[in-house]
């Protein structure tokens, strides 16, 4: 108390003395200046002294407010220790109850932990089964269910149970039904969609597939052979209660993938590269070349048979020039007639085997042109290797594809070309051995009429 008197009664004084300093500016005379100090000083002591009244008031207000935050304090303690009480009693009830619950459920959680287990399961099945095509919510609610911590209720048993039933007897129906399908232009559109079983989708004579893990049904980019896709149209155009042939995927789609994989006849032509092209080629050539020798031959062979069933001389044919020569020097010494003959003959035989020792020239190169692919699509893969390993095989295969494609195209070009060379050189051989016997026998005959002569 006495500490607080003089700090406020220092404060005054300064103040006095500021005041004072202040008013002795303003005063004209020393008696002026006593005067104002002491009215000053008058004032001063009555502002302390309220000042002073002021802070024991507070003062007193203080250690009311404190005995009040005292009693909160203890009031709010005793509400600790109570609410703590509770909570221990209910943590020891909560305890009692689960006890309690275990033991009243029994075996009961075992099965709900079979349902989580077998609902976990469906999931899996139903979105790579493409019944879930045409019931596309259940994979929802098995997720759900699988994932679920609380007990399942008897009516989401049951649906569980539904759900596998309709697995099992829908896998056995053949079934149509309309949904979304996305083409292989990736437009979307509503179509009548064909089910067989778990197996296969079709849709306007196509090949579908479910994807399961966007749940979205889509054409086959590249769709198998046509005797497949024939026997899905019949099979859509089929009456109730008609059998019909169609190709199924027991695999649900895998062999499928396989079989559209493979590649087509063309794919396979055009692995074979340049040098496949020019085996080909020459083939074709030699394949022409033989048509147009086997269709000259035959009329030549037709001619030459009609010429020697009539007198007539034809000169349209050899046989018809080879008598035609023998009118015209008949009267000549039998060595010049021959020599005349002979040179008909040849002349006629150059016309009649022209392209042929072509068509066996082509069935020669084709194989060699094979052995050239094959050492190149070699010479290809061992590059493959070279840079990138043999970790995959991949890299590798268009290499070898080569090799064994142009090694086939080869064969492929010599073999029928070997067998037509056969035919239409049988065909030549066959019209120049009737020419030299037909040329023989002019021969003998005027040799015999100049004997009898």
């Amino acid at each position: 108390m006495n500490f607080f008197k003089s700090t406020l009664i220092t404060l005054a004084l300064g103040l006095s003395l500021g005041s004072a300093y202040a008013q002795e500016q303003k005063a004209a005379t020393l008696d002026q200046l006593l005067q104002t100090i002491r009215a000053d000083k008058e004032k001063d002591a009555a502002t302390n002294a309220e000042r002073e009244a002021q802070f024991l008031k507070d003062k007193n207000n203080q250690a009311a407010l404190l005995k009040q935050a005292k009693d909160n304090l203890a009031r709010e303690r005793a509400r600790s220790d109570a609410l703590k009480l509770s909570y221990d009693g209910n943590e020891k009830a909560l305890g009692e109850m689960e006890d309690k619950l275990k033991v009243t459920m029994g075996t009961l959680g075992e099965l709900f932990g079979v349902v989580r287990q077998v609902a976990g399961d469906s999931k899996g099945l139903f979105e790579s089964s493409m019944i879930t095509a045409q019931f596309p919510e259940r994979v929802a609610f098995v997720d759900e269910l699988s994932r679920r911590k609380e007990l399942p209720s008897a009516p989401e048993i049951e649906r569980l149970w539904f759900e596998l039933f309709t697995e099992m007897t829908e896998s056995g129906k053949v079934t149509k039904f309309n949904a979304k399908v996305t083409s292989a232009q990736g437009v979307e559109a509503e179509r009548t969609v064909f089910r067989v079983g778990t197996f296969n989708l079709y849709a306007d004579g196509q090949f579908l597939n479910y994807l399961g893990d966007v749940n979205k049904i889509a054409e086959l980019s590249r769709q198998p052979a046509g005797r497949f896709l024939s026997q899905v149209d019949d099979f859509q155009s089929a009456q109730p209660g008609e059998l019909t042939a169609l190709g199924v995927d027991p695999s649900r789609g895998a062999i499928l993938s396989l079989l559209v994989q493979a590649p087509s006849f063309m794919e396979r032509f055009h692995q074979g590269g340049l040098i496949g092209y020019v085996t080909m080629a020459l083939a074709a050539i030699g394949l022409l070349i033989f048509l147009e020798r086997y269709l000259v031959l035959s009329r030549l062979g037709r001619r030459i048979s009609d010429q020697l069933k009539t007198d007539r001389v034809d000169p349209n044919n050899p046989l018809g020039k080879i008598f035609s020569v023998f009118q015209a020097n008949k009267n000549k010494d039998i060595e010049t007639l021959e020599l005349k003959l002979d040179e008909a003959i040849i002349r006629e035989t150059a016309s009649i085997e022209r392209g042929i020792n072509t068509i066996k020239l082509f069935a020669a190169v084709g194989p060699l042109l094979g052995l050239l692919g094959t050492v190149t699509g070699m010479i290809e893969t061992f590059q493959s290797i070279t840079l990138f390993g043999t970790g995959d095989p991949k890299l590798m295969a268009g290499g070898i594809s080569q090799a064994l494609v142009t090694t086939v195209q080869g064969l492929v070009a010599a073999i029928p070309l070997i067998l037509l060379h056969s035919v239409v050189n049988g065909k030549a051989k066959g019209i120049i051995s009737v020419l030299d016997e037909q040329s023989v026998g002019l021969m003998a005959a005027r040799a015999e009429q100049e004997s009898r002569a």
